[in-house]
């Protein structure tokens, strides 16, 4: 078990890492865009509808790398003062309640999300017409690394669950 919490780990660090840099070709666009509106006195046709969309995947699929290093928003004023095998309880129960079936709902009403888009070849409404079902792809991708991280995180808490107390 703790081999696929490592697996799980290695592959959001993996992805996390390699989806970190989009932040600057995102960047590269706005200022090309701002120097187009500068040097033209007009904006590009696609440049604020891909930063849109590339900033939305990016959000996306750095969730589960935010996710594997505690990046997220959490209140453990309470919990911190627990034993370790408490808030591994307390872990255990509020991914499998909470956490998962959320993950579960976005993974499928995502992936029908997505179906819809690209059953219809959607794309966006400006002058150029760029396809919006990748990005709505983004969703199950991200679902799926989400939900893999969670169970990495309930398979160590299971793990903490089980160590002895120190005497």
């Amino acid at each position: 078990m703790n081999a696929i919490a490592r697996a799980i780990d290695a592959l959001n660090e993996g992805f996390g890492r390699l989806i970190a840099p989009l932040l600057a070709v995102i960047t590269l666009i706005v200022i090309y865009d701002i120097a187009m509106r500068f040097f033209i006195g007009r904006p590009s046709d696609w440049a604020f509808d891909v930063t849109k969309m590339l900033f939305g995947a990016h959000f996306m699929l750095m969730a589960a790398y935010g996710l594997r290093h505690h990046a997220h928003v959490e209140v453990d004023v309470i919990k911190r003062l627990l034993s370790r095998r408490k808030r591994a309880l307390i872990d255990i129960l509020g991914y499998l309640i909470f956490f998962i079936p959320f993950i579960w709902m976005l993974l499928t009403y995502g992936w029908n999300f997505f179906e819809r888009s690209f059953s219809r070849s959607e794309t966006t409404y400006g002058m150029i017409a760029i396809p919006v079902y990748p990005v709505k792809g983004v969703i199950v991708v991200a679902a799926v690394l989400i939900l893999l991280q969670a169970i990495a995180i309930v398979i160590r808490a299971v793990r903490e669950l089980n160590q002895e107390e120190p005497a």
